[in-house]
C-alpha cells in the first residue's frame, strides 16, 4: 500500500511504526475470508482491509476521528484472525492499537459511551472493586427487564447483567498442594476478573505445576496485565499497568530468578508477549520489558515442557477444545493444548469454523452484545456438532461467554489437566446432568 507521510509525521515514532504496517498490505483481501465481522455484516469497512483504508485516512490527513470511522473500528473483535491468514506479515493488532489510541485522543463520544467505557476500564482491572460490584449482580438480574429497555445503553447494560455470576464463587482450596523437588521457579500472574470469576483456574494451575516440581510463586504487587484499557484506547492507564507489572516481576527475578512468568488467560498472555512492543520508546523501561516479554508463557505451553507422563483415567469424556482467538491467532499457540489433553486421556474434538472468534473479546460482548450474541450462538453450534460432554478453552472471556447458553460445562483446560493428574474435579462437573455423561445436542443451543 502506498502512503504519502510527511517527514513531520514520521518524526513520530508511533506514525512511522503504524506506516510501516500499512506499506506491508497489498490489498489481496483474503483477510476478510476470516473476518467475524465481514461474515456476519458483510460491509467491507467491517473488515480489516476496510478498516486499515479507514486507518490510513485518519493518521495520513492528521484527522480526528470521525463517526463513521469510529463505529467501523469499534466492530472490530481484535480476534486477530486476519494475522494468521494475511500472507503478507501485516501486523494488524499494533495498528488497530494505535487506531484506538488516536480515537480517545481525538474523538468526543456520546455521554453515555463515555461513561460506561470508563466505568468498564475502572472496575474490571481492579480485583477489590470488581467482586464488590458482583455482590449487586443478583439484584441486577432481577431488574434486567428494566435495564433492557433504556435508551442508547439498555442492551449494553443488559448484556454486563447476564455475564455477571448470581454469586461470586467461593476462593478455590490451597490445601492439595505437593510440592515435588524443585525443579524450576516460576510466578503465577494472577490476574484481575479471572481469579474473582474463577479462582480454580490458577489454584488448578498451582496445583499441576507444584506437583510436577515446579516453585510456584506471587508477585503482590503485580496490576491488571493492561489488555482490557489497550484495546479500548486507554494508553496511559495500559502502559501503567505494564509498569508496574515490569517493576514487580523483574524484582523477583533478581533476586531468585524466573524460568517462566506463566499466564492462564490467554488475553493476558498475548499482551504481556507485547510488552517490549509497547514499551519500545520508554528508555527507562524498554529493556526489561523485553526481557519480561521473553519470559511470559502461556499455561498450556509451560506444562508441555514439562513431559508430563500419559494418565488414562478419564478416557471415556470428550472435549471439545474451543482455541481463544488470543491463543491460536495472538500468541499462535493452536496445538499445545489439544496435545495435552490427548496425553491426559481425554477424546478431543476439533470444532468446525476454530478460526472463528466466539465474541468475547474482552469488553466487546458488553459494547458490542448484538455482534457477539450472533457469533457465541455461531460457535456453540458448531462446538454442539462435536457431541462434547466439556467444552474447554484457556482463557476467562470465552469460559464466561460460551457458559451462557451452552449445555455442557465450560472449563479451562488446566483445570481439566489437573483434575486428570489427581487435582480436584473442576466446578460444574460434579452436578447429576454431568455424572450422566450428556452430550450436547445442536438443538439446545441458546442465545
Amino acid at each position: 500500500m502506498q502512503t504519502s507521510f510527511s517527514l513531520a509525521q514520521l518524526a513520530d515514532p508511533d506514525i512511522a511504526e503504524s506506516e510501516k504496517i500499512l506499506r506491508t498490505c497489498v490489498h489481496c483481501g483474503l483477510c476478510t475470508a476470516t473476518c467475524p465481522t465481514y461474515l456476519l455484516l458483510g460491509d467491507e469497512l467491517d473488515s480489516p482491509r476496510g478498516r486499515i483504508y479507514l486507518i490510513k485516512d485518519m493518521l495520513e490527513n492528521g484527522k480526528p476521528a470521525v463517526e463513521e470511522s469510529v463505529r467501523h473500528i469499534d466492530t472490530c473483535l481484535s480476534c486477530l484472525s486476519c494475522m494468521t491468514t494475511c500472507p503478507s506479515g501485516v501486523h494488524y493488532m499494533h495498528l488497530i492499537d494505535h487506531a484506538r489510541a488516536h480515537i480517545e485522543r481525538t474523538y468526543r463520544r456520546p455521554v453515555v459511551d463515555r461513561l460506561l467505557r470508563a466505568m468498564l476500564a475502572k472496575l474490571l482491572p481492579n480485583r477489590s472493586l470488581f467482586r464488590a460490584a458482583l455482590a449487586f449482580a443478583g439484584l441486577g438480574k432481577w431488574v434486567r427487564p428494566l435495564l433492557a429497555r433504556l435508551p442508547a445503553v439498555g442492551n449494553r447494560l443488559a448484556a454486563m447483567v447476564d455475564l455477571a455470576p448470581s454469586l461470586a464463587p467461593p476462593t478455590a482450596p490451597r490445601d492439595f498442594f505437593v510440592q515435588r523437588e524443585r525443579r524450576a521457579r516460576i510466578v503465577l500472574m494472577e490476574g484481575c476478573a479471572q481469579p474473582v470469576l474463577r479462582p480454580s483456574i490458577n489454584s488448578a494451575a498451582h496445583f499441576l505445576l507444584a506437583a510436577h516440581g515446579v516453585e510456584v510463586v506471587s508477585a503482590p504487587d503485580e496490576a491488571c496485565c493492561g489488555a482490557l484499557t489497550h484495546h479500548m484506547g486507554y494508553e496511559a492507564a495500559a502502559l501503567s499497568a505494564a509498569r508496574r507489572n515490569i517493576d514487580a516481576w523483574i524484582a523477583l527475578h533478581e533476586r531468585g530468578g524466573l524460568d517462566a512468568i506463566i499466564i492462564t488467560a490467554s488475553g493476558c498472555g498475548t499482551t504481556v508477549k507485547d510488552y517490549g512492543f509497547m514499551l519500545r520508546n520508554d528508555t527507562d523501561y524498554v529493556r526489561k520489558a523485553e526481557i519480561i516479554s521473553a519470559l511470559a508463557c502461556d499455561v498450556s505451553e509451560y506444562v508441555e515442557r514439562l513431559h508430563l507422563a500419559p494418565a488414562k483415567a478419564l478416557s471415556l469424556l470428550t472435549v471439545a477444545y474451543h482455541s481463544a482467538c488470543s491463543m491460536q491467532h495472538g500468541q499462535k499457540l493452536a496445538d499445545p493444548s489439544k496435545r495435552l489433553l490427548r496425553a491426559a486421556g481425554f477424546k478431543v474434538r476439533e470444532v468446525p469454523e476454530g478460526h472463528i472468534c466466539c465474541g468475547s473479546a474482552g469488553t466487546y460482548n458488553i459494547l458490542q452484545p448484538e455482534i457477539s450474541t450472533r457469533l457465541k450462538v455461531r460457535k456453540l453450534a458448531n462446538i454442539a456438532r462435536t457431541k462434547p460432554d466439556i467444552i474447554a478453552t484457556g482463557n476467562i472471556g470465552c469460559i464466561t461467554q460460551l457458559s451462557l447458553g451452552a449445555p455442557v460445562p465450560v472449563v479451562h483446560t488446566i483445570e481439566l489437566l489437573a483434575w486428570a493428574y489427581g487435582g480436584p474435579m473442576p466446578p460444574g462437573l460434579e452436578d447429576a446432568r454431568f455424572s450422566g455423561k450428556k452430550s450436547i445436542q445442536v438443538d439446545e443451543v441458546t442465545a
